[in-house]
């Protein structure tokens, strides 16, 4: 297998980021957040209790959309690790560009989701479904390319695992930051300007007004994304990289990692967190107003909380992995999460919802939820970064399998969930606690799968060197390695 590097004594100095590139990396996912904290929390509720939608038709559309994430997730994951000589490319970096293009696909599409069918209103369901499922394949690959090309230059842009970390820790934080934007906007619309205690039709222009101020936010966030960030461009390395690409293997081959024990690993145990952290996002919406009954207002207020206590919990991120581990950390937020799943249906039910748990003990459930996710989402991206390691020529493409898995196990789970929706009018008391159920055996069965994946993965090397390479001739102004065997002064950072 022929590797070629190129010598440059000054890489060694790159990953010295200033602050003005940790901000601005913050702000590279903004736009992403705001959106997702949209589609997740509100899309469903948005369809049946604005729409009026079928339920397993609003499960299709999200399906739709998570099908094409997670379809989009790997073919930008290897377009954006392919040496390209395109102009765009060479004169802004891949990242950026492919960055670039998704922020648009985001913007264009993402506000006729939560808006009625234009020139359809009065079309059958199936109809509107494709209608709006076009518009959901869009947004997704554009989100697609956001996160996946933002989440490559944490490797790229840090050396170490503590400083991957930190770049990881500051992504979350500008992602709890968003979600409160967004409860925030949502409880000024919903708390002051709506007088109904339940959701309707005429909510439909909140939701719409919701969605353009996300946009407009989220499209300057990412305005200074691309002026704070800059991408390290090897013209030259293009070039070789282009002439050469199909004589020879990358260094990094994309087999290698499915034949890497720890790469499955990593994988349930991302799935599992997405899944804990976007169903209960998805679900407690419907489970504060239907399983308690509570009003439009707490559709906002429980959400905000439970992101909230998710900021603060971001910044012990680091120190608990200091002290106990990228795994052992994985585990405390597994724990936490596993009482707040209990705590929930242990407490609501018939003839045991008390006025105790409506008013305290529901805030506290929401702290719980927020403490575990962040916990978990920070430390399942930091192992993901760990299990790259220095094998950065492909990291584009691990953290696009890593999505699909969390995609498509997001969208079939809510299908088959919506599915099994009880008839509201023929069985009312089991589809009052239908919600409080989904979160206590699907959610919380989702974080303790992804705690048993870390205790499996406790004792296993998560980290893998990349594979040898045989030896082949130097080229002008390139190292060649020999079996991972080369000048280390000259270059320290394969």
């Amino acid at each position: 297998m022929y590797v070629i590097y190129i010598a440059d004594k000054n890489l060694q100095n790159k990953f010295k980021m200033h602050w003005k590139t940790k901000l601005g990396f913050g702000f590279g996912h903004v736009l992403n957040d705001l959106c997702a904290s949209m589609w997740f929390t509100y899309l469903l509720v948005f369809f049946s209790k604005v729409l009026y939608f079928n339920n397993t038709y609003s499960g299709i559309i999200l399906l739709v959309g998570q099908l094409a994430d997670g379809v989009s997730t790997t073919f930008v994951g290897l377009m954006s690790d392919k040496p390209d000589n395109l102009w765009l490319c060479r004169k802004y970096g891949r990242r950026k560009s492919w960055h670039l293009i998704g922020v648009f696909c985001v913007v264009v599409s993402f506000p006729f989701i939560f808006h009625s069918c234009l020139g359809c209103e009065g079309s059958d369901e199936w109809a509107q479904v494709i209608y709006y499922s076009a518009f959901a394949v869009i947004f997704q690959f554009g989100w697609a390319a956001c996160q996946i090309s933002h989440l490559a230059m944490i490797p790229a842009l840090a050396e170490d695992q503590n400083e991957r970390t930190g770049l990881t820790s500051i992504r979350y934080s500008m992602t709890v930051a968003s979600n409160i934007i967004v409860y925030l906007i949502a409880l000024a619309f919903f708390g002051f300007n709506s007088s109904d205690e339940k959701l309707s039709s005429k909510d439909e222009d909140n939701f719409l007004y919701i969605t353009l101020i996300v946009i407009a936010l989220g499209s300057v966030s990412s305005l200074l994304f691309h002026l704070l960030v800059k991408e390290d461009i090897d013209p030259t390395q293009l070039e070789i990289e282009a002439d050469r690409s199909k004589e020879l293997i990358p260094s990094v081959p994309i087999i290698f990692w499915f034949k890497v024990p720890a790469t499955y690993g990593v994988a349930v145990l991302y799935m599992s967190t997405r899944l804990f952290v976007n169903l209960s996002q998805a679900y407690i919406p419907l489970y504060i107003q239907e399983s308690l009954d509570m009003t439009t207002i707490y559709i906002a207020i429980i959400p905000l909380v439970m992101f909230i206590a998710g900021f603060f919990t971001s910044f012990l991120t680091n120190p608990l992995n200091r002290t106990l581990g990228s795994k052992g950390t994985y585990v405390l937020g597994a724990v936490i999460g596993i009482i707040a799943c209990v705590t929930t249906f242990a407490a609501s039910g018939e003839n045991r919802t008390s006025s105790f748990f409506l008013n305290y003990g529901i805030f506290a459930v929401a702290v719980m939820f927020g403490a575990s996710s962040s916990i978990i989402l920070v430390t399942s991206l930091s192992l993901t970064a760990e299990l790259i390691g220095e094998n950065v020529s492909s990291s584009a493409f691990v953290y696009g399998a890593m999505s699909f898995t969390d995609k498509v196990s997001n969208g079939v789970v809510v299908v088959l969930v919506q599915q099994f929706i009880p008839c509201e009018k023929c069985i009312e008391e089991a589809f009052k606690w239908y919600f409080r159920d989904v979160l206590f055996y699907v959610v919380g069965g989702s974080v303790l799968l992804g705690g048993l994946f870390a205790l499996i993965l406790y004792k296993m090397k998560v980290y893998q060197a990349r594979p040898p390479v045989q030896e082949v001739k130097s080229i002008s102004g390139v190292i060649v390695a020999d079996n991972n065997k080369y000048n280390h002064d000259d270059y320290k950072n394969e």
